[in-house]
């Protein structure tokens, strides 16, 4: 039998008789504004409250609370047409709770999205949100603009297309030639692959349409596909704007507007790219921006796109999975290989994501590893699609053991079951680190990042502990630990070109490095 709870906002709710078919009396004692008179104004002598009493209550209090299995979720606009609106004023709802806290839903059902995508969730077994879908969800519902941050496989995909595809669904609005309702742009081929992919899931009995733009690939089909107009376009910024400048491709219908990974996105120096996107799209439009990290550098865009926008972070920024096992292992650079192949003769390692920071450097991994023996596969800006997405199908059905990549082309990898994570590279930017090992330990499970370190590198690994807020425990059961590194302070670093280049114009080293940095950026934009 359904019954209700009216708690207090203040403790925990007493045991008594309750009213009205409540269990716990502590809310008159606890709560001033609702007394024995207010509940009998607001409720009557029934012993089952009605659509219609909630109501009251939410005009009353101004938000109604609905809770499941312990946990909550806040009913916003509900005097406006939240659940109550389409149901008949004797029809029983389960649980409620009223309280002046932010609470969450723990469960998709209960958060009145379409019941084709329901549907769809149901088929694939999804019934409880992730804490970032639970909390995301229904601000995006209201039609609020978004910052979303969350780690690495926590589900951000789902928390922006599950109210994107309710809302498209809402509204059947027509669709125009080379026009989109919805644009999704994310920093890599990988990245757009894996969204659609969870898109068409999703999606699957709604049969919204849906196209995606990136490079590497010949550009004549993706002209085809938006010529006679789709709801959902998911893109990299660079293939978008090639479309837009030939004019196969409008923005002024947007109704939807997201951004996924957007610090990497601008670390990759898109974000001329992103506020020349965002110029095209139409006045009133909502934006939502996901990420696993919210760089402190990103909030100018953020001001720039996003209108008085609603802040959801279910970790503290830049915080590591509670379930990776971290550790550092102090070795010289010449003898990173060997160590290397060592590791891989342990059988516990059955599927590994090696990471390099160049391209140049991850080919010569993998030739190791091919002669070593290990089957392994490489992607990077210089591969083509074709050959990046035949090496991450190898991978994933356990054909190749390993993977060696870089971090432009590791957003988006999204394979089951890697055991480890292996930084052969520290990266320079203790971000790409929290990324880089949120490959692994995904979906509760277990797993081990291994991060090598040279003496050049030690004052990487001290940004990476303060960026993580912990130090990263030193492996030295290792044929190649050196004792030299492990106590360096971290005063050497690696050489980030120039000399004593200085704004006056002394100096043509510092000059050249500026140099070096666009082209790199260019670089990125032309990989992705």
């Amino acid at each position: 039998m359904a019954y209700w709870e009216i708690a207090s906002p203040i403790g925990r709710p007493g045991r008594g008789s309750g009213i009205c078919g409540c269990q716990g009396s502590g809310f008159a004692e606890k709560n001033s504004a609702l007394d024995k008179a207010n509940k009998k104004a607001l409720f009557g002598a029934s012993d089952t409250p009605t659509a219609s009493s909630f109501r009251s209550l939410a005009d009353f209090f101004g938000h109604l609370f609905i809770q499941h299995s312990g946990r909550f979720v806040r009913w916003f606009s509900l005097p406006r047409g939240g659940p109550f609106g389409a149901w008949s004023d004797d029809r029983p709802v389960q649980r409620l709770m009223l309280t002046e806290r932010l609470i969450y839903m723990t469960d998709f059902e209960g958060l009145y999205l379409a019941q084709p995508i329901l549907r769809a969730l149901a088929d694939e077994g999804f019934t409880t949100p992730t804490p970032i879908q639970s909390r995301a969800i229904p601000s995006l519902m209201e039609g609020r603009d978004l910052i979303g941050i969350a780690q690495t496989g926590t589900g951000k995909t789902a928390a922006f297309s599950l109210p994107m595809l309710h809302r498209l669904a809402e509204t059947s609005t027509p669709r125009l030639k080379r026009a989109t309702r919805a644009l999704i742009l994310a920093p890599t081929r990988e990245l757009v692959s894996q969204i659609l992919a969870c898109i068409r899931t999703y999606n699957k009995f709604l049969k919204l349409k849906t196209a995606v733009a990136y490079g590497g690939v010949s550009i004549r089909g993706q002209i085809s596909a938006l010529h006679h107009g789709v709801d959902i376009l998911v893109a990299t910024p660079g293939r978008l704007l090639d479309l837009k400048r030939q004019g196969c491709v409008r923005l002024d219908r947007v109704e939807f507007f997201v951004l996924d990974e957007a610090d990497r996105m601008l670390d990759m120096g898109f974000a001329p790219d992103v506020k020349l996107i965002a110029s095209e799209l139409p006045r009133e439009h909502q934006t939502a921006m996901f990420s696993a990290t919210m760089a402190k550098n990103v909030r100018g865009l953020v001001e720039s796109l996003l209108n008085h926008p609603t802040k959801v972070e279910v970790d503290p920024v830049a915080t590591t999975v509670d379930k990776i096992e971290q550790r550092v292992l102090f070795v010289r650079k010449d003898k990173k290989r060997a160590l290397l192949g060592e590791l891989m003769g342990d059988a516990a390692i059955r599927r590994v994501l090696i990471f390099t920071r160049s391209k140049h450097g991850a080919d010569a991994v993998a030739r190791h590893l091919d002669r070593a023996g290990v089957e392994t596969g490489v992607i990077h800006g210089n591969k083509s699609q074709s050959q990046r997405e035949r090496a991450i199908k190898s991978f994933k059905n356990g054909k190749m053991r390993a993977l060696v990549a870089t971090d432009i082309a590791s957003r988006g990898i999204d394979v089951d079951g890697i055991t480890h994570v292996i930084n052969f590279d520290l990266p320079n930017e203790p971000d790409s680190y929290v990324h880089r090992i949120g490959r692994t330990g995904r979906a509760g499970a277990m797993g081990t990042a291994l991060s090598f370190c040279d003496i050049e590198e030690k004052a990487y690994l001290l940004d990476i502990e303060k960026t993580i807020r912990q130090t990263v425990e030193v492996l030295e059961s290792h044929p190649y630990h050196d004792p030299v590194i492990a106590n360096d302070p971290g005063t050497v670093r690696k050489r980030q070109g120039g000399g004593k280049g200085r704004s006056g114009g002394r100096g043509r080293g510092g000059n050249r490095a500026g140099k070096a940095q666009w082209k790199k950026a260019g670089n990125a934009r032309k990989a992705a």
